[in-house]
């Protein structure tokens, strides 16, 4: 099993940026697919990147292509999402989530650990 924690959540004002931390611990961080997926308030949970284990693939939701960017570090056993160019709409909690393999397009992309979250608010 793998524990994940988020960090670096806040407030920030349209247009700026924020850098989100997922720090794992457990076995093998190296061997999880790792991926970053958020809710709105009322709104159903949904995907926003993922990477494989070793960081050579990468996959995004169309609304933050270009925008955001998922990486990890392994020696670290994290795993981050740089997020520029920030819109109201981003606003959600995000979490954090590992799994075997990533699954484009099935549920939770294939995800079967999950952190608590972390708040993101951007004011307009």
């Amino acid at each position: 099993q793998v524990q994940l924690v988020e960090s670096g959540g806040g407030l920030v004002q349209a247009g700026g940026s924020l850098r989100l931390s997922c720090a794992a611990s457990g076995r093998s961080f190296s061997s999880y697919a790792m991926g970053w997926f958020r809710q709105a308030p009322g709104k159903e949970r949904e995907f926003v990147a993922a990477i494989n284990w070793s960081g050579g693939t990468t996959y995004y939701a169309d609304s933050v292509k270009g925008r955001f960017t998922i990486s990890r570090d392994n020696a670290k056993n994290t795993v981050y999402l740089q997020m520029n160019s920030l819109k109201p709409e981003d606003t959600a909690v995000y979490y954090c989530a590992a799994g075997g393999k990533i699954r484009v397009g099935a549920t939770n992309y294939g995800m079967d650990y999950w952190g608590k979250g972390t708040l993101v608010t951007v004011s307009s």
